[in-house]
């Protein structure tokens, strides 16, 4: 509706909507909604008027736009109402809403559920719900694990131990894991955990299935590991590897290597040149020659 009808218009044809009836003099006070929008929005700018809904009787939220950047799609709604009998509207609320085309924040997660492996660090404590599926009480064995829990977890000394369902958990999650005989290390091992010497089998009944790995030169020393799986530092892996054989050296003795000599070091290997001096006379025989004919 346009900012210009008149209160009297307004009371003369109120709006519906739903079981309320829309304030014609909160419909009206466009005016008091926008200066209201401009005092909270303060540096920045409000937007041209969006409309309004009726909150209940005599409550009536007008929309403006957003103009900041980062808040496309929202709007400032201001929320006016008069008291019964009474002419004066005022602002009951101001707040920025996202609109349809909004840009919102991802739906929130509790922190518990946004909780990874790995990110409890030195110092941080992880409170465990009393009602935890995974844990058990330790004075009272479950019933579908009677005979095997009460033999090798008794719990004695703690108020809670692993139930049946938390160890399933576990236990699959360690054979699906880098602990399992699918992790590219186990697959090209050369025998499986199980034969292995340093394989410390658990207790309980996750000793059917895994163990600990003693081996301090093993990627997975003091993990649990699957039985079936395996590395390179099998206690039984007693061949080394042998030893790359080195080629004799070969020294050819044949090839001529080309060095570049300067000058300056050419006339210091090759001696001074002789002094230039006066040519000898055609007619003098030299020494060599006299005693070749004597």
């Amino acid at each position: 509706m346009g900012d210009n009808l008149s209160v009297t218009s307004l009371r003369s044809a109120p709006v519906r909507r739903g079981r309320s009836v829309a304030d014609p003099a909160c419909v009206e006070a466009v005016d008091l909604a926008l200066e209201a929008a401009k005092e909270t929005a303060r540096p920045s700018e409000v937007g041209e008027h969006q409309g309004y809904a009726v909150e209940g009787d005599r409550v009536v939220t007008h929309f403006f736009a957003c103009t900041d950047f980062g808040y496309r799609g929202w709007r400032w709604a201001v929320t006016v109402t008069r008291a019964a009998r009474a002419k004066v509207v005022t602002v009951s609320e101001t707040a920025l809403l996202p609109g349809e085309e909004a840009v919102l924040p991802p739906e929130w997660v509790p922190w518990l559920d946004r909780l990874r492996p790995g990110d409890l660090g030195p110092g941080d404590l992880l409170p465990t719900a009393p009602d935890d599926a995974r844990l058990a009480p330790g004075f009272a064995q479950p019933e579908e694990d009677l005979d095997e829990q009460a033999q090798w977890e008794l719990g004695l000394g703690r108020a809670r131990v692993l139930s049946a369902e938390g160890r399933d958990q576990a236990a699959e999650r360690w054979y699906e894991g880098a602990a399992g005989p699918q992790a590219p290390i186990a697959v090209a091992a050369p025998a499986q955990c199980s034969t292995c010497g340093f394989y410390l089998l658990l207790s309980g009944g996750m000793r059917r299935l895994f163990g600990v790995c003693a081996n301090e030169h093993a990627p997975d020393d003091g993990r649990a590991v699957s039985a079936d799986h395996g590395c390179g530092a099998h206690s039984e892996a007693v061949v080394a590897p042998s030893a790359a054989e080195v080629p004799p050296l070969i020294l050819d003795e044949m090839a001529l290597d080309e060095l570049a000599v300067a000058p300056e070091e050419t006339a210091a290997v090759e001696g001074p040149e002789p002094p230039e001096g006066p040519e000898p006379p055609e007619d003098e025989v030299s020494d060599e020659e006299a005693l070749g004919h004597s």
